[in-house]
C-alpha cells in the first residue's frame, strides 16, 4: 500500500515538474520573442540611395553592426529620390537621406521634417562629351542639360553659375533625369551635359567619353546637395535614438576622412553590400581627387542654408515660407571638434584573397565580410 502510495506520490511530482518547466520554457521564451522583436523595431529605418553624397549611411551600418553584431538602425535602399520621398511621406520611413531643397520644400507643404545633419560636402560633377565644344561654362547657352530633379542643389547650381556671368535660365534647356541613366545619355549624345552627384558621373569618365567641365568643390565650394532629416514627431518620441544615428553618420564621415585607406575599405564594402555596383567606381570616385566629396564639416550652418534658400525663392523652386528654425535641428551636433572617427579596423585577409581570385589589386585593409560576398 506504501508503496503504490510513493509511486502515485513520485508520479504527481514528476507531471508537476514537468508542467513547470514547460511553462517556464514557454513563458521565457515568449518574453525573449517579445524583446528581440521589440528590439528590431525599436531601431529607426533609414532611407538612402546609391550614391556618394548618402555613403555615410551604409558605411556607419556596416561597421556598427561589425562591432555590436547588429545594426543601429535599418538601411533601406531606394533606387531614386521619388520612391524614397513616398515612403518617408507615408512613415514607412522615419529619417532619411533628402535633397536640402526638397526637404525644405517639404516643410513648406507642412510635413514635419526637420534635417538634423548633412551628408557631405561638394561631391557633384558635371560632365560633358570628350570632343564636346562646352569647354567652359558660357558655353551652356543653348545646350540640353540632364539634371536630377526640380528639387535638387545641382539645378541651384547651374542657376547660380549662369546668374553670375549674366546669362538667364531660359537659355538653357533642363531636363529631368535620373542619374543612373545620364552616363548613357550622354555617350548617346542626347544630351550637352549631365550633372548629379557621383559615383555615375565618374562613370563616364572612366568609361572615356565623359569630359569634367567643373567639379563644386572648384565652383560652389562647401557645396551641400544632401541632408539627414528625420520626422520631427519622431525626434520628440525617440530623441535617444535619433541622436545615436546622428553621432553614428557623424563618425562615420570622420573615418571616412581620417585615410585613404578607409575610403578605400569603403568602396568595397559599400559597392558590393549595399549599392550594388563595381568596387572600381567608388574607388575611382573617393580617390581622383581625393577631395572630390569630403565627408567632414557636417553640421548644420545657418548661412549655407539661407543661401540656398534664397537660390531657391529667386529660380522659383522655393516659395520662402518655411526657414532655418523651421526645417533645422542643429542640436544633435552642436561642436564637430566633440566628434571622433569610429575605433574600427577591419579584418580583410578573405577579401584580399577575393579580391585576388578576382584579377583585382585592393590597396589597404578592408573591411568584415560577412555581407560583402553575398550574391
Amino acid at each position: 500500500m506504501i508503496s503504490r502510495f510513493s509511486t502515485v506520490l513520485l508520479g504527481l511530482a514528476w507531471l508537476t515538474s514537468i508542467t513547470l518547466l514547460h511553462l517556464w520554457l514557454n513563458t521565457n521564451s515568449l518574453h525573449w520573442g517579445t524583446t528581440a522583436t521589440q528590439a528590431a523595431e525599436a531601431r529607426l529605418r533609414v532611407g538612402f540611395i546609391p550614391v556618394t553624397c548618402h555613403l555615410t549611411c551604409p558605411v556607419n551600418h556596416y561597421i556598427t553592426e561589425a562591432m555590436d553584431g547588429a545594426g543601429r538602425f535599418e538601411a533601406v535602399r531606394f533606387s531614386g529620390f521619388p520612391e524614397l520621398k513616398e515612403a518617408f511621406l507615408s512613415g514607412h520611413l522615419e529619417a532619411t537621406f533628402i535633397l536640402a531643397p526638397l526637404a525644405m520644400t517639404l516643410r513648406e507643404q507642412g510635413v514635419p521634417i526637420k534635417v538634423v545633419y548633412l551628408g557631405h560636402r561638394d561631391g557633384t560633377t558635371m560632365m560633358v562629351h570628350t570632343d564636346s565644344a562646352i569647354h567652359r561654362i558660357e558655353d551652356l547657352r543653348g545646350k540640353t542639360i540632364a539634371v536630377p530633379n526640380r528639387f535638387s542643389n545641382q539645378r541651384l547650381i547651374i542657376f547660380r553659375m549662369l546668374k553670375q556671368r549674366g546669362i538667364q535660365i531660359s537659355e538653357v534647356n533642363l531636363i529631368e533625369m535620373p542619374p543612373p541613366d545620364m552616363p548613357a545619355a550622354l555617350s548617346a549624345r542626347a544630351v550637352d551635359a549631365i550633372i548629379s552627384g557621383e559615383p555615375f558621373m565618374a562613370q563616364s569618365e572612366m568609361d572615356g567619353y565623359g569630359r569634367v567641365l567643373f567639379m563644386t568643390k572648384d565652383v560652389w565650394p562647401e557645396f551641400i546637395s544632401c541632408v539627414l532629416a528625420v520626422n520631427e514627431n519622431v525626434i520628440r518620441l525617440k530623441r535617444p535614438e535619433v541622436q545615436r544615428l546622428v553621432d553614428g553618420i557623424a563618425q562615420s564621415g570622420k573615418w571616412l576622412d581620417q585615410t585613404m585607406d578607409h575610403r578605400m575599405q569603403a568602396a568595397e564594402f559599400t559597392a558590393k553590400a549595399y549599392y550594388h555596383q563595381d568596387p572600381k567606381l567608388l574607388r575611382f570616385v573617393l580617390s581622383k581627387p581625393p577631395d572630390r566629396v569630403k565627408y567632414t564639416n557636417l553640421s548644420l550652418h545657418r548661412k549655407d542654408f539661407e543661401e540656398i534658400e534664397a537660390l531657391g525663392v529667386e529660380s522659383g523652386v522655393l516659395k520662402g515660407t518655411a526657414h532655418f528654425e523651421d526645417y533645422a535641428d542643429p542640436s544633435f551636433v552642436q561642436d564637430e571638434t566633440d566628434i571622433l572617427p569610429f575605433a574600427w579596423r577591419a579584418n580583410h585577409e578573405i577579401l584580399r584573397a577575393s579580391a585576388a581570385r578576382r584579377g583585382e589589386f585592393v590597396c589597404g585593409d578592408l573591411g568584415r565580410v560577412r555581407s560583402l560576398f553575398r550574391e
